[in-house]
């Protein structure tokens, strides 16, 4: 293969590697506003948006996980009441 045809294979890849990206970026844009306008809704049901997230962050976690930082968060309000 010859330096001219690396150069337009390598062209090619990154032409379509960019307009991938750049749709993915564009869909990443639609889902932030998409979660920005459920809190919105939310919030306006008297919901608190900070426990939401809080919760959902929880969600993500093993129960090990959960349970150790409790533990720790219990630990260091001792701590703080001496």
């Amino acid at each position: 293969m010859s330096n001219f045809d690396n150069v337009t294979v390598a062209a090619g890849l990154i032409k379509q590697v960019v307009a991938q990206i750049e749709t993915l970026e564009e869909r990443k844009s639609a889902i932030q506003t998409d979660m920005r306008e459920t809190f919105a809704e939310a919030k306006a049901q008297g919901l608190d948006v900070a426990t939401l997230k809080q919760l959902i962050k929880l969600r993500k976690k093993k129960k090990e996980e959960i349970e150790e930082q409790e533990e720790l968060l219990e630990i260091y309000r001792r701590a703080l009441e001496q």
